[in-house]
């Protein structure tokens, strides 16, 4: 049964933008390119300082494997100090298919769980998953190179 990781972060300032950036590039690029990835999408409303990933697995061994491992755990520790708005969902799927934004969000009210932040936003700290309600606008992570 395939596996779905689903988070959403918002930025606490414009000036954490590039190191994010830098982040979630190197993230996405050893994400395409591991063991048990099936398919993986990207939002990123940089008007709002939001952005989600949505990445599906073969199962949860070979996300956690990922998730432990080369540059989504160097980025992992500095989550804290970029965000004040950090949830995931980690869940098993029935299809072999990312959901759409719409569904990412019901997800994630529904099943989502917050980070612990440095520094969280009201809503954060509240528990609120998604605050605003907006959903994303994923486009298909590049094929791996």
């Amino acid at each position: 049964m395939p596996f779905l990781s689903l988070t959403r972060l918002h930025l606490r300032a414009w000036y954490h933008l590039p190191r994010f950036m830098l982040h979630a590039s190197r993230s996405s690029r050893q994400a395409r390119s591991a063991r048990g990835f099936i398919a993986g999408a990207l939002s990123a409303d940089v008007r709002h300082l939001t952005f989600w990933t949505a990445t599906l697995w073969e199962n949860e061994p070979a996300m956690r494997a990922f998730q432990v491992s080369g540059a989504h755990k160097q980025a992992m520790p500095k989550l804290g100090a970029l965000c004040d708005e950090a949830s995931v969902v980690h869940i098993d799927r029935a299809q072999e298919q990312l959901p759409s934004g719409e569904e990412a969000v019901e997800l994630m009210r529904r099943n989502g769980r917050i980070s612990r932040l440095t520094r969280p936003s009201p809503a954060h700290a509240a528990g609120n998953t998604v605050p605003g309600g907006r959903p994303p606008r994923f486009a298909a992570l590049p094929a791996s190179s």
